[in-house]
């Protein structure tokens, strides 16, 4: 995207130009022939042209391109023409996923020893997969720890004595939501309130991963520490009410091959389509799927020298419904052909309008999210000695299983990509180094219906996309750096650490 300033004011002899920079046919004599750069084949304006297709599609298709509806299934027929007309052969892979969705607005509200009623968005949130009820019942707090995080709800022997019908109130740590849930089900509990962690601010965003049976909540550290403060003096009546619908729905990914390279080492570059329900998601994600379709029709340029491994594009579908596209793909392919795939590479929010310049931490030296899998810290390394040699800024960005790439990095294959922030904070070191507003999130229109076109941070999706095709194009030559230039047995998560998001909802 960095386009270079011939005129007067650098004009230089062309016996001392640069042969990358040097005009084409004006090569001294004996000379190689210029390898073609993929960043400055790729403009802005490629992918500006592909975020103003997808912000029509939404508006024509109720509002949003979400999994599941007709904005989705037309942004993947959009994906599959470009890539057509950019000479690639693309794929629909089709596959069913658990779908649920609120009806109405849920009830969270204390009715003894006092009435309060909290607020839903505010004070707390219904879990994804929440089962449907009503229930005015006693809350009873399990297993709940004077201090630090414990095991509240994490074992069956934690709801001995426990009452039958009653709400049972858990402290979010340790163990997933999903097995709190299921022991306090199995106990005879009517609902499950789960209320956040000391040191934690902010509502649970989070899911059960499967249908309940009973009504799920989470509530704020301050709600839920009160509640829990009287729950143990006794007394405590709590009504939850939750109206949740679940079913089965069907999407799509979109998979496209270079027709070059070796297909025993691919290097796989994806970035989830799906938009939520609320909105176009033109940051979130239509700055990546454009990104990569404005590579996929630049890539042929680098040519057989260029392509010697096979690269691949992939649009996932339903992320936003916890990674089920890219989770279905990978579940999908058998070992050997998951050990073909050399590294995954994954784009998520390339604009954010307060955001950084993320990359991927592939070393694990924040200790931060999951260890990524061995080749994942040479990923990481490309991208910022990129940047570093452009005098960008960067930043880590945890694996924390928020995306994409948390299927691979299960299998084992070497992981990296970038991102610029959703909903976390900005520090005011980081805006120092990279402009914008400290203590402020970094996408205002996170999951909302102002994610439309003035929402994307142009200047940060330009220099972004600039860095993925350069190290598209590095890993599209040679991934020695990565597995020494050949496929490798590949197996599970090299660490103890399990992520602690599945997309957009939080497991534990």
């Amino acid at each position: 995207m960095r386009k270079l300033l011939i005129g007067a004011a650098v004009a230089l002899p062309l016996a001392v130009l640069p042969a990358a920079v040097m005009p084409a046919g004006s090569l001294a004599s004996g000379a190689a022939p210029a390898r073609p750069e993929l960043a400055k084949l790729v403009t802005l304006k490629d992918i500006v042209a592909h975020l103003e297709a997808f912000q029509e599609i939404a508006d024509y298709n109720g509002g949003n391109r979400a999994s599941g509806g007709a904005g989705y299934d037309v942004s993947v027929r959009y994906v599959a023409g470009r890539l057509r007309k950019a000479g690639l052969t693309p794929k629909i892979q089709k596959f069913a996923y658990p779908f649920w969705r609120e009806r109405s607005r849920a009830v969270l509200a204390r009715t003894a020893p006092s009435k309060a009623s909290y607020r839903h968005g505010k004070d707390f949130a219904t879990f994804a997969y929440s089962g449907s009820g009503n229930v005015t019942a006693r809350a009873v707090a399990v297993d709940v720890p004077s201090k630090g995080e414990g095991t509240s709800g994490c074992e069956k022997g934690d709801f001995k004595g426990f009452t039958r019908g009653s709400i049972a109130l858990v402290q979010r740590g340790t163990c997933t939501f999903a097995v709190k849930a299921a022991n306090a089900r199995a106990a005879g509990a009517s609902a499950v309130v789960i209320y956040n962690k000391p040191g934690e601010q902010g509502l649970l965003n989070g899911t059960v991963g499967k249908p309940a049976g009973i009504p799920v909540v989470g509530t704020s550290r301050t709600v839920g520490a009160a509640l829990a403060k009287t729950a143990k003096k006794g007394g405590l009546m709590l009504r939850v009410r939750t109206d949740t619908v679940h079913g089965k729905r069907r999407s799509s990914n979109v998979i496209a091959d270079t027709g070059r390279g070796r297909s025993d080492n691919v290097v796989l570059l994806g970035a989830h389509l799906d938009s939520v329900p609320e909105g176009a998601g033109i940051n979130d994600n239509a700055t990546g799927a454009a990104a990569l379709l404005a590579i996929a029709a630049k890539i042929e340029h680098l040519g057989k020298d260029g392509l010697r491994n096979r690269v691949r594009f992939a649009w996932w579908g339903a992320e936003e419904e916890g990674l089920r596209g890219s989770r279905h793909y990978v579940k999908s392919l058998s070992r050997a052909n998951r050990e073909k795939i050399a590294v995954a590479l994954n784009f998520d929010m390339l604009g954010s309008r307060n955001g950084t310049r993320g990359v991927y931490d592939g070393d694990h030296s924040t200790r931060a999210g999951t260890r990524a899998p061995a080749g994942s810290g040479a990923i990481e390394k490309m991208f910022r000695d990129y940047f570093k040699s452009r005098r960008l800024p960067t930043t880590e960005h945890a694996f924390s299983g928020r995306s994409d790439y948390g299927p691979f990095i299960e299998a084992g294959i070497a992981s990296g990509g970038m991102a610029t922030g959703a909903d976390g904070v900005k520090t005011a070191a980081e805006a120092k180094a990279f402009g914008g507003r400290a203590g402020k999130v970094y996408d205002p229109c996170y999951h909302a219906k102002c994610d439309r076109l003035k929402n994307v941070n142009r200047k940060l999706l330009d220099t972004n996309a600039d860095g993925i095709a350069h190290v598209a194009q590095h890993l599209a030559r040679t991934t020695v750096a990565v597995n020494g230039g050949a496929r490798l047995t590949v197996g599970g998560v090299p660490s103890s650490s399990a992520p602690a998001w599945q997309g957009p909802y939080r497991l534990r």
